[in-house]
């Protein structure tokens, strides 16, 4: 079972239907997370989020995110998820310029989540922010419009996308069919 942390994006449904293809799924707000909620499940995906962490006190954040990195399970954060585990592990969050549209996102290094994907393939943005890359990642993807479209922990399963692969079509099916399958291998 993967949980599905719901940050309250009006996406985060997507996101449920495109894991139950693969998997059952459960749903856990964000500021519900405890240990038990994470109980006997096989990866953690982080939605997407109408805040801006510009804007917006993290500190209620801070505890729900260290109890899903502690869980050691695999972890896909996608935008706010993104950006959240940016700045668990010393990165930041910056404003940029809306990008409400398709992007074409680059690979720039190998990585199991973009396993079946070809170098370059199309993403559904949906943001204003960017997060930087923390030492404890690599670099995977880019695009034109941001630098951290995607990155990878360098020792852990952890992932995070700054696009939108819930409504991105085959290319997203793809990606998150890779971050299952990386979770039932972990």
């Amino acid at each position: 079972m993967i949980g599905v942390i719901n940050c309250g994006s009006s996406k985060t449904r997507y996101i449920e239907e495109l894991v139950y293809e693969f998997d059952d799924f459960v749903s856990i707000p964000l500021l519900d997370v405890t240990v038990e909620s994470l109980y006997d499940l096989k990866g953690i995906i982080i939605s997407g989020a109408p805040i801006l962490l510009t804007e917006t006190d993290h500190t209620p954040f801070k505890k729900p995110i260290e109890t899903i990195i502690d869980s050691g399970l695999p972890i896909l954060g996608i935008c706010f998820g993104h950006q959240l585990l940016s700045m668990h592990f010393g990165g930041y969050v910056a404003r940029m310029k809306e990008d409400r549209d398709w992007q074409t996102i680059e690979m720039i290094a190998d990585s199991p989540i973009f396993d079946k994907l070809p170098n370059e393939f199309q993403m559904m943005e949906d943001h204003c922010e960017t997060a930087s890359i923390p030492n404890d990642f690599m670099h995977i993807a880019v695009s034109d419009a941001c630098i951290n479209e995607a990155m990878q922990h360098k020792t852990k399963p952890i992932y995070g996308v700054q696009f939108h692969p819930e409504v991105s079509g085959n290319s997203g099916r793809i990606l998150f069919d890779n971050f299952i399958r990386i979770c039932h291998q972990a």
